[in-house]
């Protein structure tokens, strides 16, 4: 499975910036790009979401073509780790891991751990190096910058 795994310097305790990474609101305002927004239908549309609970997201790619993504919390050891495992969408697979380790006094290291699994086989794959791995990492990376200007 392609994997991408990023880390990122916040100035913010462990456990504040493990509560800011579950507030869906954060992933609303980070996904401006996609148009990211939660939507009704599979659980929880705003605020801090827990272990269990599922969100439906709904992203535009390339400007046009709607998708969703229904993702459950799978595991999460607060305030060091938790999972999103996708339930229903695109991929045949997707996890991601989020890990958060204290770097100093008020500051965190977060990484994150993508993986996923392209449905379509050698067409998928094709897909992966085209414009999946891009995509997905600047959603990463969009949702981290926002995570990081909320402890600026």
């Amino acid at each position: 499975m392609p994997e991408i795994v990023q880390r990122t310097m916040v100035r913010g305790t462990v456990d504040e910036v493990f509560d800011v990474s579950l507030d869906l609101d954060v992933e609303r305002v980070a996904g401006r790009r996609f148009r990211v927004r939660a939507v009704e239908g599979a659980g929880r549309t705003s605020g801090r979401i827990g272990l269990g609970e599922r969100v439906r997201w709904r992203i535009r790619l390339f400007g046009l073509v709607p998708v969703t993504h229904t993702s459950n919390i799978v595991e999460l050891e607060r305030p060091r780790r938790f999972v999103d495992r996708m339930d229903e969408g695109l991929f045949a697979e997707f996890h991601h891991e989020h890990v958060f380790e204290p770097e100093g006094p008020g500051m965190t290291i977060v990484t994150d751990r993508m993986a996923w699994r392209s449905p379509a086989g050698p067409l998928g794959r094709v897909a992966d190096v085209l414009f999946v791995r891009r995509t997905l990492r600047r959603l990463l990376a969009d949702r981290n910058s926002e995570i990081v200007r909320r402890f600026s």
